[in-house]
């Protein structure tokens, strides 16, 4: 006996339908793999090897990608310009007649072949190249200069003419004139105001004529060695009754630097030894804190300015995790009588959230500047009727006077009558 004709459509759909689910199952095999270049901690480095980094127009620099490697890997190179990348691969990049649309910053990146696939470099630091359309530059180096280290400029005229005066303007007002030929200007012993827009106009004769022309402002940075520390004060939950003092400093001294020692104090008292980290952990103490850097091969030492942590209380630092003023009870109530007074305790809800950055410990402090208040909990009627007549007071041990800020963990509980006065 033959099946039905619709029977047979029915299996006939129904195994196309399988089919169809089996091939969408294998597309996933077939797919290829995006391939994730692998990144090192290597670093490529861009430097200028010929020209400056302030060209004219129609002339040329020669930039030069390295990278620092000790396996002597075999390193091909990517360059950039912006986010754009240049069509060249080599470790040399020429800017040939350079236009003012060449402008810009270049870097280089390093790549190499592995076993696991491309492996790549950390794109080196821009070098920042600037084609100029006028008639005179004022070339200055491209890093920031220290504070004490003289300064040579140079006021380069296209065509490098024969000048018979340089003039050296600082944010439009002229610091220096010079009269000799040379368009090299020297200053000296900076200091930070010295920093500044600078520009230069020079001064020349041609054909019985004297032409003068000016140049673009530029920057001039100046950077002290050893920067004002500020020092921050850090609590969290995680750090208990501690709190994390750090001593944020800039130090620009050139590789290789001298080390650099931090030290820290409460109320002008050294806590400890010198490291050569910039923070402590200390017990939460309230007082005056500060900071200081200092390089001994250069006699450089500065301080930061006192940051106070903590309350202030009839002229002495009391520590808020402590201190708990009872709540007064109202005057229309009667005090029942007690034989024995009860004791209070604190509620867990006293305990307050600090902020994200700057957290405390679980007993609440509140590190805000310049001083901390504690919250204070609802009163019961119960329990202020019982402290009308018995103030529970909490003394606060003073400091031991040692090198490590540490406070006793001691607190002696005393139970005064106030039955006098109020």
């Amino acid at each position: 006996m033959k099946p039905p004709p619709c029977f047979l459509q029915t299996v006939s759909v129904t195994m196309d339908m399988l089919i169809s689910f089996l091939g969408l199952l294998t597309l996933p095999q077939l797919v290829v793999p995006q391939v994730v270049p692998y990144l090192t901690t290597l670093q490529a480095e861009v430097e200028i090897v010929s020209g400056e980094s302030r060209i004219f127009t129609g002339e040329s620099v020669h930039l030069r990608c390295s990278i620092t490697d000790k396996h002597r890997s075999t390193w091909r190179y990517l360059w950039f310009k912006g986010s754009e990348e240049l069509n060249t691969s080599g470790e040399n990049y020429r800017l040939e007649r350079a236009r003012v649309k060449d402008s810009g910053k270049f870097y280089c990146q390093g790549v190499r072949d592995s076993l696991v696939g491309d492996i790549h470099t950390s794109k080196s630091l821009p070098v920042e190249i600037t084609v100029d359309g006028g008639w005179a530059i004022l070339q200055i180096p491209n890093h920031p200069t220290l504070v004490g280290n003289n300064l040579n400029v140079r006021c380069h005229v296209r065509g490098n003419p024969a000048l018979h005066e340089v003039v050296l303007y600082k944010d439009g007002v002229e610091v220096m004139t010079q009269t000799v030929r040379k368009p090299d200007l020297y200053l000296t012993n900076l200091s930070v105001e010295d920093q500044g827009m600078y520009s230069c106009r020079a001064s020349w004769d041609i054909e019985r004529r004297t032409r003068s022309v000016i140049s673009a402002e530029v920057p001039v940075q100046v950077l002290e060695v050893l920067s004002k520390p500020i020092l921050e004060i850090a609590t969290s939950i995680n750090l208990l009754n501690k709190m994390k003092l750090i001593c944020h400093v800039q130090y620009n001294a050139p590789a290789p630097a001298h080390p650099i020692n931090y030290y820290f104090y409460k109320n002008n008292i050294r806590l400890g030894v010198a490291t050569s980290e910039n923070h402590d952990l200390v017990n939460q103490i309230p007082g005056q804190y500060s900071c200081k850097a200092k390089v001994p091969m250069l006699n450089l030492s500065r301080s930061s300015e006192p940051k106070s942590f903590g309350i202030v209380k009839g002229g002495q630092r009391q520590d808020s995790r402590f201190l708990w003023t009872p709540p007064v009870s109202s005057p229309d109530l009667s005090p029942p009588a007690a034989t024995e007074p009860t004791a209070a305790q604190h509620s867990p809800d006293q305990s307050m959230a600090a902020p994200s950055f700057i957290q405390s410990t679980e007993v609440s402090i509140q590190p805000s500047d310049p001083f901390l208040n504690p919250s204070k909990p609802e009163p019961s009627p119960l329990l202020s009727t019982v402290l009308s007549h018995n103030q529970i007071s909490i003394n606060v041990p003073q400091e031991s006077g040692d090198m490590s800020g540490d406070m006793s963990s001691d607190l002696a509980f005393t139970e005064q009558s106030v039955g006098t006065s109020e």
